[in-house]
């Protein structure tokens, strides 16, 4: 498959509060998408209420080739491509598995954060419904925090997991 035809994730920033409606109108458009939700209990005056909430506000991601580029870009409610270096950014696929894993599970909260945190020990998560994952472990607040990071659109995911649900890489790996 030569170069153009190749497909590869990018990141589209969405107006604000409509990450569901570009979803929703890309997959319309038979363009294959991916947006991470994670559900929230949101408390209002009378009531709570597990609601649907975009994990990243303001993004979604698209796996195209070169010819559904600008297709993207003319659906409603998409602003522009996140850039890297004056480029689109082209997200791994393995850090869109890990975001479908990480949302799939419910067992532990995730948050997100923009904040730069320092590299630290590279871990492996060893059971629960994330075993398999590899990232950062960085000591928060005195609890284990497993890190991924995206440096493309400088986000960072962050789980609390117990240090028994983890072990140490070897050093090559890191």
């Amino acid at each position: 498959m030569d170069k153009a035809n190749r497909k590869v994730w990018h990141v589209v920033y969405t107006r604000a509060r409509s990450e569901k409606k570009v979803y929703a109108q890309l997959r319309i458009q038979d363009i294959d998408c991916f947006l991470p939700i994670q559900k929230k209990l949101r408390q209002w005056k009378d009531r709570k209420k597990w609601v649907e909430m975009p994990l990243i506000s303001g993004y979604c991601f698209v796996f195209i080739d070169h010819k559904e580029f600008e297709k993207v870009l003319q659906t409603p409610q998409v602003v522009r491509y996140v850039s890297f270096e004056g480029k689109p950014a082209v997200i791994p696929t393995r850090q869109i598995d890990f975001l479908k894993q990480l949302t799939a599970q419910s067992e532990f909260p995730v948050e997100v954060s923009r904040q730069t945190f320092n590299p630290g020990k590279k871990v492996e998560i060893i059971s629960g419904p994330m075993v398999g994952l590899q990232g950062e472990l960085l000591s928060y607040r005195g609890k284990d925090r497993f890190i991924l990071r995206i440096e493309q659109i400088n986000t960072v995911f962050s789980v609390e997991v117990q240090s028994d649900k983890l072990t140490l890489l070897p050093e090559e790996n890191q």
